[in-house]
């Protein structure tokens, strides 16, 4: 999977933009940045990353931030798609 193809499927699955951030640090949100060596994953809060994951492949990467929004919206919303298999 890639960043673009994780964008489309947020979106066709109506995945609250204010949930997460693509790209770039935003705070209170879920992000997925690419560091000049590997990919990160991780809720920033007040610049601090929390639960900071960090991965080599944008696959993985994208992979394990689905894997999160999909946990956020069944806690905040109750509804969410399938779990991913790995």
């Amino acid at each position: 999977m890639t960043v673009t193809e994780l964008k489309e499927f947020f979106t066709d699955h109506l995945v609250p933009s204010k949930l997460y951030e693509i790209g770039k640090a935003i705070d209170g949100k879920v992000c997925l940045t690419k560091n000049k060596d590997f990919w990160e994953v991780y809720f920033l809060d007040h610049a601090e990353k929390i639960g900071l994951m960090c991965f080599k492949d944008e696959n993985s990467a994208c992979q394990s931030m689905k894997n999160e929004l999909r946990k956020l919206m069944e806690s905040i919303y109750e509804l969410t798609w399938k779990p991913i298999n790995a």
